[in-house]
């Protein structure tokens, strides 16, 4: 049981971080620009912080489910940063200062950062979890089952990550020196993030 519900975990971070967001973008960045080293330790503290953010859905379900306040700031702050990101990313491609340089080249501190200030994943996993364990695909009830759970959900994200980032360099060799390369993760994050702001302003109306 503590193998299964590891798997379970794991396929259902690799496949929920696939759609496009704050995360996957930058690394699909970084692999386009031919960063894969700093693609690698960016996903790293990626699937570390994915770690505490899983665990607390599992742990403090019951809690969050029942305040839509929480739920909807977790939404908003989503569409702060990809909004502030995108905006930094059109910036930057366009008028790049010592400061944003020095801020997209790192890796690990990078990941960490964005990672915190995008809390999407808790959300996500109350959902997901809530339906796994619905079905009978999951039972948490020791701590074993639980950190495997936990663990797998580290392990997939990181799994699809790195699987983006050296898809993307492959690609990198194509469209080399194209300047899209440069602004088009800037105007995704631009995009989702208005998407987002829109979506979390319309509900609260």
């Amino acid at each position: 049981m503590v193998l299964q519900v590891f798997i379970i975990g794991l396929i259902a971070s690799f496949i929920g971080s696939i759609p496009p967001g704050t995360l996957n973008i930058l690394v699909l960045q970084m692999g386009l620009e031919n960063k894969i080293k700093t693609a690698m330790r960016f996903i790293l503290a990626v699937a570390i912080i994915e770690y505490p953010y899983a665990w607390i859905a599992v742990e403090f379900e019951d809690l969050i489910t029942s305040s839509p306040m929480v739920k909807q700031n977790f939404k908003l702050l989503a569409a702060v940063v990809m909004l502030a990101l995108g905006i930094l990313g059109l910036w930057s491609a366009r008028k790049p200062s010592a400061l944003t340089v020095k801020f997209q080249e790192s890796g690990f501190r990078k990941g960490l950062i964005l990672s915190i200030l995008n809390p999407q994943a808790i959300p996500w996993w109350i959902g997901v979890t809530a339906y796994l364990k619905v079905q009978g695909w999951i039972v948490l009830d020791t701590p074993w089952r639980l950190h495997s759970y936990v663990l797998g959900t580290s392990v997939g994200v990181l799994l699809l990550l790195v699987l983006l980032a050296f898809m993307a360099q492959k690609l990198s060799r194509i469209i080399k020196h194209n300047r899209l390369v440069a602004l088009l993760p800037g105007l995704i994050l631009t995009l989702l993030g208005l998407v987002a702001l829109y979506s979390y302003f319309t509900t609260e109306v």
